[in-house]
């Protein structure tokens, strides 16, 4: 068992203080801490990124080798934090709990913790798992200020622990899983820009993945939550489904095949898509050819009718019109804007 303690005063300090005990390097770059790991105890990552309107995004990317316990010092920093593990799962108990209180935050689940801020929350890492584990942290002073100075948003059992500044309460929600997040979670990853233009995009994530935990929240407060006979492993199938149809846009996908090569039925499938992207399966995969001819013309040199033929339309006319109803713009008039701004530069 590695036994990690931890009363850093961010985010930031606290992956030097595991780097203390489980070794790596941490590099800087763009504002992102990394701290990368390869040795007897650990492989993989754990990065931070700090954001000037009171929260901090902390990724766990990273197998341990053995069982890890973090015993973090909420006298020194106490934020609420948004916890998703997207891949594995991870162990939470306050420090006056028992072990037998010990709760498990599953693979896809949402999660909101708050501890008092003379207290001690204990997070507990299993071994020879990877994990791929996205919390979202919050400084409740600086995010009311900030960006909450009115509380419209949260239903009232979280928006009194947004309030509670002292630092007096616990809190803690365990939701259902969320598979949506699941997506948000994972394009962190790929995003490729550099410099401010990273910083910008992850940040724009770290939105959307924080508005996703407080929706899913308010609705289940209020008995709202998605209603489906879907089972997680037949929502995640959808899932990477959905993934492959981006990878291989320019195929002709039909219900009666994909229905096929899941094992689902047609009818799961359509439920699914729905839950998962407020989409038919034909509405996401039009979406989807939609958002990668829009790539092509703003990456590449194809002329239209080529983007038509490498997203599997035959038809430019109908390209032209479903494209200016999702946009707003023709293709034509969006190639000839991005051709006028690249001579302009």
């Amino acid at each position: 068992m590695i036994t990690i303690h931890v009363n850093a005063k961010d985010t930031s300090g606290t992956i030097e203080q595991i780097k203390n005990v489980i070794g790596g390097e941490i590099t800087e770059k763009w504002g992102q801490h990394v701290l990368s790991v390869d040795n007897e105890k650990a492989k993989g990552e754990i990065r931070t990124l700090n954001f000037d309107w009171g929260a901090s995004l902390l990724e766990y990317d990273i197998t341990f080798f053995d069982e890890v316990t973090l015993i973090a010092d909420t006298s020194t920093y106490n934020p609420i934090s948004f916890v998703y593990c997207l891949e594995g799962y991870c162990g939470h108990k306050f420090g006056h709990q028992e072990m037998s209180e010990l709760k498990i935050m599953e693979q896809y689940q949402s999660v909101i913790i708050s501890s008092r801020a003379d207290g001690f929350n204990h997070g507990y890492l299993p071994a020879g798992i990877h994990l791929h584990i996205n919390v979202i942290r919050v400084r409740r002073n600086q995010f009311m200020s900030k960006r909450l100075n009115k509380g419209e948003a949260l239903n009232e059992q979280l928006y009194k622990v947004f309030l509670d500044t002292d630092h007096k309460n616990v809190f803690s929600y365990y939701g259902s899983y969320n598979l949506r997040m699941a997506d948000l979670v994972s394009s962190i990853k790929k995003v490729t820009a550099e410099g401010m233009i990273r910083v910008l995009q992850i940040e724009g994530l770290v939105y959307q993945i924080l508005s996703t935990h407080i929706i899913q929240h308010n609705d289940e407060v209020q008995n709202k939550g998605p209603e489906t006979s879907l089972l997680k492993r037949e929502l995640n199938t959808i899932r990477e489904y959905a993934e492959k149809i981006g990878k291989n846009i320019a195929k002709e996908f039909t219900l009666e095949d994909i229905s096929n090569e899941t094992g689902l039925t047609q009818a799961k499938l359509q439920e699914g898509f729905k839950l998962l992207y407020d989409m038919t399966v034909t509405e996401y995969i039009r979406n989807t050819r939609l958002e990668v001819a829009r790539d092509y013309i703003e990456t590449t040199e194809m002329n239209i009718s080529e983007v038509v033929y490498s997203i599997g339309f035959t038809s430019r006319s109908y390209f032209s019109k479903i494209f200016k109803e999702k946009y707003g713009i023709s293709p034509s008039e969006f190639k000839n804007g991005k051709m006028d701004m690249a001579i302009a530069g």
